[in-house]
C-alpha cells in the first residue's frame, strides 16, 4: 500500500525515464529509458549518437532530410535508441538485466523489441506508442513471454 501523496513505482521510475529523455540529442523525437529490477535502477538510456559521435543536434538530421517516416528506415540514422543505450549501458558495466523491467517513453521498436527479448528483460512499461510498421514486435513480446503496460498520463499524477 502507498503512502498517503507518494507517487507509486511505477509513476516514480516513468517520472525519472522522462527526465533522462531531456539529454536526448535527437531532433525528432526524446525518448528515455530505464532499466529496473528489484526497484533498483540498474542502467538508463536515452536516444542520440554514440559515444565521441557528433551529435543529430550538431549535423542536422539525414533522415528529415530526406523527409523518412518516423519509425522507419533506422538504419539511416545517426543515433541509437534510448532502450538500446540503457542495455548496453548495462553491458559495459557489467549488470545483469536479466528478469528485469523496462520503463521507456514509447513502446520499442521491432530491433529494440529483438534485443529486449534476448537481453532477458520480462516486462516493459511504456506511456506512447511508436510508429513502427512492423507489427510482428507485439507478437515477439508475446511468444517470449514479456509483459507490455501501457501507463496512462492519469496512472502519473
Amino acid at each position: 500500500m502507498e503512502d498517503q501523496g507518494r507517487p507509486s513505482w511505477e509513476t516514480y521510475f516513468m517520472d525519472i525515464c522522462i527526465l533522462v529523455a531531456t539529454r536526448s540529442t535527437c531532433l525528432r523525437r526524446s525518448v528515455g529509458a530505464i532499466i529496473v529490477k528489484d526497484k533498483r535502477i540498474l542502467a538508463t538510456g536515452y536516444n542520440g549518437a554514440p559515444s565521441g559521435i557528433a551529435h543529430c543536434i550538431e549535423t542536422g538530421c539525414m533522415r528529415e532530410k530526406l523527409n523518412v517516416p518516423s519509425g522507419e528506415r533506422h538504419e539511416m540514422c545517426r543515433g541509437i535508441h534510448a532502450e538500446q543505450n540503457a542495455i548496453l549501458q548495462a553491458a559495459l558495466h557489467g549488470v545483469s538485466i536479466k528478469g528485469a523491467a523496462l520503463f521507456c517513453t514509447n513502446l520499442p521498436c521491432s530491433i529494440c523489441t529483438k534485443m529486449i527479448i534476448n537481453a532477458g528483460i520480462k516486462k516493459i512499461y511504456y506511456l506512447d506508442g511508436y510508429p513502427d510498421p512492423n507489427p510482428m514486435s507485439k507478437d515477439m513480446l508475446r511468444e517470449a513471454d514479456v509483459q507490455v503496460i501501457k501507463l496512462n498520463s492519469g496512472d502519473r499524477e
